[in-house]
């Protein structure tokens, strides 16, 4: 049997309520316990977005796996219980639409009523209901109209990294040809026959003798410089592009249909 200790002890280490097929419900929100006897009855769980919504599940039939309270309901049964006000304190018709959801043979506090009591509620009721038409039989009495309730889907976005772009500069080596036209010099034999304007200088020196002439001769050469000079300037910028991005998610509807009535009057 589980104590009010042992509630309080997951309380303060953060425990879940963890469904019986294993699946987290949520995070244990308050603990509730018998007004005569102390001990733990009830306690609420944490659901819904951020945990803005707290359901109460029965302490009866629960047991400790760690940290975590193990209760003997599906999630889906726990988030479909009455919505109650955790306020720190049930009220008996509270509690009793709670025993009516989870089904626990245990006596409510209507049970626990004495037959007087439940003489002057009666009364009372009946008091309170007078002009109305029609009574509750799901349940305890609650008032002459039927509340139809239905899920709205709200989708919203948030922004997330999904790569990143990186600019790198790197050296490559490619060829490059160019034709250059260059000079060079070559040696050209001119003969020329004997005559008046030149017989003296032909007549200057030795009638035989040994002799060597020569000429330097020169040529153009290919002269390579490279320099390094700026072509372009790159940089990364961003673009925002609009998508439509279709979601699909169920909803959920409360229908009332009325049994007994010709809907063909008006």
């Amino acid at each position: 049997m589980l104590t009010r200790e042992n509630i309080e002890n997951l309380l303060n280490r953060g425990g879940n309520v963890v469904a019986s097929d294993g699946e987290k419900i949520g995070s244990i929100g308050q603990l509730y316990a018998d007004d005569d006897t102390g001990e733990p009855t009830w306690v609420t769980v944490k659901t819904g977005l951020f945990g803005t919504s707290q359901s109460f599940v029965p302490v009866e039939g629960a047991r400790i796996d760690g940290d975590d309270l193990v209760v003997p309901y599906t999630k889906d049964h726990v988030k479909d219980a009455p919505r109650v006000e955790a306020d720190g304190h049930l009220e008996p018709d509270e509690e009793d639409r709670l025993y009516d959801h989870y089904e626990r043979g245990g006596r409510t506090y209507s049970e626990a009523r004495t037959d007087a009591d439940y003489r002057g509620d009666a009364d009372l009721n009946a008091g309170n209901a007078a002009g109305t038409v029609g009574r509750d039989t799901s349940g305890p009495t609650t008032d002459d109209a039927m509340t139809r309730s239905e899920e709205r889907l709200h989708v919203g976005t948030e922004k997330q990294a999904t790569g990143r772009a990186r600019l790198r500069k790197y050296v490559t080596t490619e060829n490059v040809t160019r034709t250059v036209p260059v000079q060079r010099e070559e040696v050209r034999i001119e003969r020329e026959p004997i005559t008046d304007a030149n017989r003296g200088a032909a007549m200057s020196g030795p009638d035989l003798s040994d002799e060597e002439h020569e000429v330097t001769l020169h040529e153009e050469r290919p002269v390579v410089d490279k320099e390094t000079v700026p072509v372009e300037r790159v940089r990364l910028d961003k673009d925002t592009v609009t998508d439509d991005v279709t979601v699909n998610e169920e909803v959920r509807k409360e229908r009332i249909e009325a049994d007994g009535i010709d809907e063909t009057r008006r």
